[in-house]
């Protein structure tokens, strides 16, 4: 049965990724036909073609391997000095091909010359080529913020979910009491599994943010109310000082960092609480930013990566994970003991967090990624404008096949990172619980 929905969740998964990769594509193509860009195919996948069908001038299809899509744009580069148009697609394994190919030229037909993808305003080309990973932003906005607000997210609450019996730094990181160590201010005071902490030294509490700090900033005598059983109670407590986990300005545990603060000694129940539309974009919001994070640190992980695939070092919760990671991870959510909307609201917020992938990575400004091809507009519009200033000649299209070169290191580290990450995800996968 565990196989089965392994099985099931990896499928699911891959149906999410492969309808993000042609949702991705769509951009591509809706905005390049808005502009009159003949787009001669709009592809899912690679390799050998499984389904086809010719509408207008655009071959729609399926190919054999679901590890990505592309559609194929004439005029992409202007022309080189010998007057040749080539054809080129926006999927960067494909235009690696094709700048090995002569035969690109042959797909112009006559009238093409009006269609040709570097003959519109950079700031066309801008919309086509931003319109693909902007979509996987919009669907994953879309994801986030309606699991956000109708699921919620997994919550600390005021509530005792259970009481320390002694003193013990967190830095140590054990849980069972040893000999000479304190009795813990909950224990003496009296607080129970159960009890709702509803003040604080007179102030009312409603969340954990606010109760934690106030106990991180109170050493000594402190009276905590609490709703235990419908009635309200006031114990006395003296919180000790103890080395506890350091949070940061939004409130997170900083990994492997303690400071000495307040300290009472309980565990906070948790519980699923829908999250408001404000709340909602302030975590869409940190998502981004950690997901940029990510991308910015990407190079100091790899020594990790490396040991983790072909050493026998750990696989960290944060290593970075490959498609095929990804899926696994999509497989064990099915085989999770919660309950099905759980798994759903996981599978989801997964969804979400590739496609934000997707979008940042492919912003990148580099080629063959979109982002390469955007700075090449860009770059284009500016000397454009820098030439009427001065009044100098049109420089005309920037050629951004001279930076093919470039490109190709791009891809080949790629293609090595992307392996490496294939190796690490196969034999010591990233794991949930």
């Amino acid at each position: 049965m565990t196989i089965l929905l392994t099985v099931l969740g990896i499928l699911v998964f891959a149906a999410g990724l492969l309808f993000s990769i042609a949702w991705h594509e769509l951009g591509h193509l809706s905005t390049a036909k808005m502009f009159g860009i003949r787009v001669p195919q709009y592809m899912v996948g690679f390799g050998p073609t499984l389904w086809s069908r010719k509408k207008g001038d655009t071959e729609y299809g399926i190919k054999a391997i679901p590890m990505g899509g592309y559609i194929r744009m004439i005029g992409m580069f202007p022309p080189g000095a010998d007057g040749r148009i080539e054809a080129r697609s926006t999927s960067p394994w494909r235009g690696m091909i094709e700048d090995a190919r002569s035969a690109a030229y042959e797909e112009l037909e006559p009238g093409d010359e009006k269609r040709l993808f570097y003959t519109r305003k950079p700031w066309k080309r801008v919309i086509v080529m931003f319109a693909g990973p902007f979509m996987n932003l919009i669907l994953a906005t879309v994801i986030f913020m309606g699991v956000a607000m109708s699921f919620g997210f997994q919550t600390q609450t005021t509530q005792v979910a259970g009481v320390q019996k002694c003193v013990i730094s967190q830095s140590e990181q054990r849980n069972a009491c040893e000999k000479g160590d304190p009795v813990s201010p909950a224990q003496a005071a009296g607080l129970k599994k159960g009890d709702k902490i509803v003040a604080f030294n007179g102030q009312r509490v409603a969340d954990w943010a606010t109760l934690s700090n106030l106990i991180r900033g109170t050493i000594g005598p402190a009276t905590i109310t609490v709703d235990r059983d419908g009635t309200e109670q006031v114990l006395q407590a003296t919180l000790a000082k103890n080395m506890v986990a350091e949070k940061d300005s939004k409130g997170e545990i900083v990994p492997d960092k303690y400071v000495p603060a307040g300290y009472l000694g309980f565990a906070a129940a948790t519980e699923i609480v829908p999250l408001s539309f404000t709340d909602s974009v302030g975590r869409m919001g940190d998502m981004i930013e950690n997901g940029v994070d990510s991308i910015v640190s990407l190079p100091s992980k790899i020594p990790d990566l490396w040991n983790a695939a072909v050493g026998n070092g750990p696989r960290k919760d944060d290593s970075p994970v490959g498609v095929v990671g990804a899926a696994r991870i999509g497989g064990e959510v099915m085989t999770l003991d919660i309950p099905a909307q759980n798994q759903i609201a996981l599978m989801l917020f997964l969804l979400a967090g590739f496609n934000l992938s997707l979008f940042l990575f492919n912003m990148l400004p580099l080629l063959p990624l979109d982002g390469g091809h955007i700075a090449g507009a860009l770059w284009e519009s500016v000397r454009r404008r820098l030439a009427r200033l001065f009044k100098r000649p049109d420089p005309g299209p920037f050629d951004v096949a001279k930076l093919m070169p470039v490109a190709y290191v791009v891809a080949g580290v790629f293609i090595c990172f992307t392996l490496l990450v294939l190796v690490a995800d196969i034999f010591n996968p990233v794991k949930i619980s």
